[in-house]
């Protein structure tokens, strides 16, 4: 179809797969918006810092996203706590370096399981849905401000997953007995909110709270 996807026509209807081109730019993308963003931790320079704990943070939710506890049957699943470490950049470095890595991150998901059926849902489900994670950088100078700062990135998710379901994947909720927006509500909340519960948990614990504080000294020292 273009220098950059591949049009796939199967027993599931149309989709679309990243050609080498495609995954080129995809790579090009993500360091740019990276280096952009380490740019915007308010520094007047880009630092190596801001840079490193960045990729470091995206490899470690990218590692724990293949850590899958359970696997949703149309998509989505219960990680061993990716999305908490991309919550980490906005906590660390504030809401704009947040949103963008969250969006690099988007990207890198793309380049690792991509399911593309049009460009509103591609954008929907990588760029928006894992961009929100950076909403963790609303409370980043705030008391609790890693739980806070998470919650608020895990309900920005959860607002595009079900908006992707509600407008790309209704047909889905046909024979669950279910309207669309709740099959969407139910679905993608099953998932998520689990993997959420289980690191709040965690995170309640004073000793791993205090780790993460310490961390984030590190960071920005």
């Amino acid at each position: 179809m273009s220098i950059f996807v591949n049009k796939v026509v199967d027993e599931w209807g149309t989709s679309y797969s990243l050609t080498g081109a495609g995954y080129g730019a995809l790579i090009g993308a993500i360091l740019f918006l990276l280096i952009l963003a380490c740019y915007l931790t308010g520094e007047k320079r880009i630092q190596t810092k801001p840079l490193v704990f960045a990729a470091v943070a995206m490899a470690l939710g990218m590692i724990t996203s293949f850590l899958k506890l359970f696997e949703a049957p149309m998509g989505g699943s219960v990680t061993l706590f990716s999305m908490l470490f991309i919550c980490c950049i906005g906590y660390w470095y504030g809401l704009r370096t947040g949103l963008i890595t969250g969006f690099a991150y988007g990207l890198l998901q793309l380049i690792s399981d991509p399911y593309i059926i049009s460009l509103p849902q591609m954008i929907t489900d990588y760029l928006l849905a894992f961009g929100a994670l950076g909403l963790s950088g609303l409370f980043s100078n705030k008391k609790n401000g890693l739980i806070k700062g998470y919650i608020a990135g895990v309900l920005g998710r959860y607002l595009f997953a079900f908006l992707s379901g509600l407008i790309f994947f209704a047909s889905y909720a046909k024979g669950t007995g279910m309207s669309a927006p709740l099959y969407s509500l139910a679905y993608n909340g099953s998932y998520l909110g689990c993997e959420a519960a289980m690191t709040l948990i965690v995170l309640a614990i004073p000793a791993v709270n205090k780790a993460f504080v310490r961390v984030k000294q590190m960071a920005i020292a």
